[in-house]
């Protein structure tokens, strides 16, 4: 099958980018980029095809990259911390949907799984800014024609095999943790996953076809995840 990721260079991309390459039932991975990746690829080299593209609001010159695509996982994200409000929605609500749009027109039913975060606020009514516009952006997803949309809202995502955030301070906290994420994943395995986790649960839900629950939290994404 054939399979769009966006994010690829990010931490959770490259887990996902990883699990997708490493799966015989994948003959395609197309990753769209601002810029060629940089990361040492994982094996399944060979089904990548990196597409480098500019206007994140505009993805109507990718219609061919698009079709006949399975899935699509979107990875794209940036931390709200010390973003201006317009910056971040326009990146985190904009960009998401010009992809789903355009997916939806290319690749008429196809899955789109979108990692939103634990504490979004789907009611978009709530005090914290960033959880009312992933709140919008998940709820516009669902709404969207021509796709079937499932929702990651995982908390703490531990980076397994190589995968760096791109941010330092980032970078920093992961390290810092990682000794302790074999405790904390027993005694709150609710709010923790991984990003090969994550992978392995975006590539299950393709084959659900819109069955099950629609929104997952880290639970959800584990259990699925070990059932591959």
């Amino acid at each position: 099958m054939k399979l769009v990721l966006f994010g690829a260079s990010g931490m959770v991309g490259q887990g996902v980018l990883r699990e997708c390459l490493r799966d015989e039932r994948v003959g395609e991975v197309v990753a769209v980029v601002r810029r060629p990746l940089t990361q040492p690829v994982p094996q399944g080299a060979a089904k990548l095809t990196e597409v480098v593209h500019d206007d994140f609001t505009d993805f109507s010159a990718l219609h061919d990259h698009f079709e006949h695509a399975a899935a699509c996982f979107f990875c794209l994200g940036v931390s709200s911390v010390g973003q201006n409000a317009d910056t971040y929605r326009r990146i985190t609500y904009d960009f998401t949907m010009a992809a789903a749009r355009e997916l939806a027109f290319a690749s008429p039913g196809l899955t789109f799984t979108y990692v939103s975060g634990e504490g979004t606020d789907a009611t978009e009514r709530g005090r914290v800014a960033w959880a009312r516009v992933k709140g919008a952006t998940e709820n516009a997803l669902l709404a969207q024609e021509g796709l079937i949309a499932y929702l990651f809202r995982p908390g703490w995502i531990q980076p397994m095999h190589g995968e760096r955030a791109k941010t330092g301070w980032y970078r920093a906290a992961y390290a810092a943790f990682r000794p302790a994420y074999p405790l904390v994943s027993r005694l709150a395995p609710r709010h923790v996953t991984t990003t090969e986790n994550l992978g392995r649960a975006m590539l299950a839900v393709v084959d659900l076809h819109g069955a099950g629950p629609r929104v997952l939290a880290s639970p959800e994404i584990n259990e699925l995840a070990a059932a591959r």
